[in-house]
């Protein structure tokens, strides 16, 4: 799953969709009932990192932390159940031209954007495989261009199967996504699915009823060579309201075990939702 979950805001008198404590019964009760493998958050301040945990459980663990100098502010961080995933390792970088520099902008980008990558074994199928979670800018083409250039290098290095969720602020036609998949590199699993669940929502929906003709910018990508079973946009809202002014984007991804070419549907592999 991908989701943006909206950070908590300041201002004095935010409007009452977007008052965290009318948005957070929503965000427990669909974490609770999905319990996704694997989740890339957007957004998320040092609270709301603390509550996706608490809501998740014990079995979860997260990495990441807050994209500023000094590891605060918002995070997009990843949380991955250690029933099903052991983490190898993990690292946070900046999304510039200086990407060991935390914090740092030379794209165009007024605030910094980062870029988190783990990498896990699947504990069902021994398959390794690296995660990333992003976010980027909502303002700057260019860097919205230049960070999926960045992302798209990491992807033709990496010796492994990648996952790869974000919100991307950048729709289907853009040309982020277009450098994203270019060579098939990378598929859009919500294109790749063998059985889409939902209807092909716009995914910022800000806090109104989902419309099929607004963009769809959040994403889940994934290497080739991952079967993708199923993809759905979430539209579920809770009684107290919307939990986020973006939808969660979610699929289930088959992992074949290492050595053995992959077929979908393969009673032998284990899907990771």
């Amino acid at each position: 799953m991908s989701w943006n979950i909206r950070r908590r805001t300041f201002a004095f008198h935010p409007r009452r969709a977007d008052r965290w404590e009318r948005r957070a019964p929503g965000l427990r009760s669909l974490l609770q009932t999905e319990r996704p493998t694997l989740l890339g958050v957007q957004e998320a301040l040092a609270d709301q990192v603390r509550f996706v945990a608490d809501v998740l459980g014990g079995s979860y663990r997260s990495v990441g932390h807050g994209r500023g100098s000094q590891g605060g502010g918002e995070a997009s961080p990843l949380y991955y159940d250690t029933d099903r995933l052991e983490l190898l390792d993990w690292e946070q970088s900046a999304l510039s031209d200086t990407p060991h520099h935390p914090g740092s902008r030379t794209w165009g980008n007024l605030i910094p954007r980062s870029l988190v990558s783990a990498r896990f074994r699947d504990r069902a199928t021994s398959t390794a495989f690296l995660a990333m979670n992003t976010h980027l800018d909502h303002l700057s083409h260019r860097s919205r261009l230049r960070a999926a250039q960045s992302i798209r290098r990491r992807v033709t290095t990496s010796t492994l199967p990648v996952v790869l969720t974000a919100d991307m602020n950048a729709q289907p036609s853009s040309a982020p996504i277009a450098e994203l998949l270019r060579g098939e590199v990378l598929a859009d699993t919500w294109a790749a699915a063998a059985q889409r669940d939902s209807e092909e929502w716009g995914t910022f929906a800000n806090y109104r009823e989902p419309r099929l003709d607004r963009r769809r910018i959040d994403w889940i990508m994934a290497s080739p060579e991952l079967g993708v079973a199923r993809a759905a946009i979430n539209p579920v809202r809770h009684r107290s309201g919307w939990a986020s002014d973006h939808l969660p984007v979610q699929a289930v991804l088959h992992l074949p075990r290492p050595g053995r070419h992959h077929h979908l549907g393969d009673s032998a592999d284990r899907g990771l939702e």
